[in-house]
């Protein structure tokens, strides 16, 4: 069963602490602490999605020690792109570009190099992909996917702290190191939703020019809304994939050993999993019907009314578009239900014990749309490798979501042996010594002012060296980016004939 063997992380130097975020917009520190996390990462001077993609998956080939002549897959998913034409293979020439400067082999001539794109999920679709290769074609040979993205939210907006910016690369084998994934048992979901997040191309009408040369992807979002896809979409990809497992749904939330999922922010997973949950005791026999309204009681809610919200029906969520009702929750009892249980002994075991492994390091990444998920993944090895934890045979729930339109369960089982691999996933590295940007800072890094902001130096990494401006008869270049390798070396020569 193919899966993955490796993972490595690039994050971006410029943090933003949250509680000093909050004494700049007169924000409840503590409220955010819990609900949204520490901080989060902003991209910098001479950085882009594809910069901060090629920085990934070079840090994944020198950890792993890969042979670049044998990955003939290489993924990109994001939605943060900003060329409509290329993908990943922006990111096989800058590879190509580090490899030469190491004296080593190209990557693979013979190395397919799609693009993903759906939202958050766009990553776990070039996951399912490099899968579906390695058990075809490309049993053989690696393949890598790499999740890029930088969340930008407009500023005074709802969304403002749950921004982020990173990228983390996958290796993934026939025979892989770290974890099985089973496609067959897999569970998908899809459901158009139109208004709940989105990034229309007519945002980008009379967009005043930014001194980066960058466009800014602000998405459209209506908050409430998104919380109630994001609740029914992965309740679907949940239902589906246990539909193929047979006997009660409820009994997998306490067989499953540890769960990972889509993060926008710290709450929201958390939330996903207990309302599933809830459904799945509400769609089970009687016994588990008896359970739920016992704990509908126990919270003084109307068990009929509740079971009547949350039984198998799914909720029109375009019809509530329509109905004017975006903006009020689609399940407000369970959510009621939800909050309650939250101080009894059922959530310490069935929620915050199931999704523990790699959460509190989670805190510190913010949103990073297709790369939060995999980051998650990397946290809980992280942890467990250095608690000496006893994963292997475990089976672990990998759920992605993608703005509410679809989302997608994979089990997964830890290998044997992970400990090796996972002691080389460089998580602890790539945090790093931040640079912590005041409130001026942030502000210019956000607005697309980045001269304002003194750029950290780069070593061993990408950056962006010019964007194209020539629009000649002959020649025309304007918007496309080009980019530079900054060897070790080379930064350590230029700080010294600096100093």
């Amino acid at each position: 069963m193919p899966g993955i063997s490796g993972l490595a992380l690039y994050l971006p130097p410029y943090r933003v602490n949250l509680e000093d975020w909050c004494a700049w917009n007169d924000q409840p520190w503590d409220k955010v602490r819990k609900v949204v996390g520490r901080s989060f990462r902003m991209r910098g001077p001479e950085q882009s999605v594809y910069t901060l993609a090629a920085n990934a998956v070079w840090r994944l080939i020198e950890a792993y020690r890969i042979d670049p002549r044998e990955v003939g897959y290489l993924a990109l998913g994001t939605e943060s792109s900003s060329d409509n034409s290329a993908g990943a293979v922006i990111v096989k020439g800058m590879l190509d570009d580090a490899l030469a400067a190491h004296d080593l082999p190209a990557m693979a001539r013979a190395c397919e190099v799609p693009e993903y794109k759906h939202a958050c999920l766009g990553g776990v679709y070039a996951l399912k992909g490099a899968l579906r290769y390695l058990a075809t074609d490309g049993a053989d040979r690696k393949a890598i996917v790499v999740c890029s993205d930088i969340a930008e939210y407009e500023r005074g907006s709802s969304g403002e702290p749950t921004q982020g910016a990173g990228a983390v690369a996958i290796l993934l084998e026939a025979e892989p190191k770290l974890l099985h994934v089973d496609l067959a048992g897999s569970g998908s979901a899809s459901d158009y939703r139109m208004v709940d997040f989105r990034k229309p191309f007519a945002r980008f009408r009379g967009q005043p020019p930014r001194a980066d040369g960058q466009m800014q992807d602000l998405p459209v979002f209506n908050g409430r809304y998104s919380t109630s896809c994001y609740i029914d979409a992965t309740r679907a990809a949940i239902n589906a994939m246990l539909a193929r497992r047979g006997g009660r749904q409820a009994d997998y939330f306490h067989s499953v050993d540890a769960v990972f999922m889509h993060r926008p922010y710290h709450r929201m997973p958390s939330a996903g999993w207990a309302m599933s949950y809830l459904f799945a005791l509400a769609d089970g026999d009687a016994d588990n019907r008896a359970e739920l309204a016992d704990y509908a009681g126990s919270a003084s809610i109307d068990a009929d009314a509740l079971l009547a919200e949350i039984s198998s029906a799914t909720p029109d969520m375009r019809a509530r578009v329509a109905a004017g009702e975006s903006g009020q929750d689609a399940f407000p009892l369970a959510g009621d239900l939800m909050r309650y249980l939250r101080k009894t002994e059922l959530w310490q075991n069935l929620v915050a014990g199931k999704l523990s492994l790699g959460s509190e390091m989670m805190r510190d990444l913010g949103n990073l749309y297709t790369a939060a998920l995999p980051a998650w993944l990397a946290a809980g090895f992280t942890q467990a490798h250095g608690e000496a934890l006893n994963l292997g045979g475990q089976h672990w729930l990998a759920l992605g979501y993608g703005s509410g339109d679809a989302a997608e369960a994979l089990p997964m089982r830890v290998a044997e042996g992970w400990e090796e691999a996972a002691a080389r996933i460089n998580f602890s590295q790539a945090l790093g010594t931040p640079v912590e940007l005041d409130a001026n800072q942030y502000a210019a890094l956000h607005d697309g002012h980045p001269a304002d902001v003194q750029a950290a130096p780069a070593s061993d990494e990408f950056v962006v060296d010019r964007i194209g401006e020539t629009d000649r008869s002959d020649f025309r270049d304007v918007g496309i980016e080009y980019y530079r390798y900054v060897s070790a070396e080379a930064q350590a020569g230029a700080a010294k004939a600096a100093g």
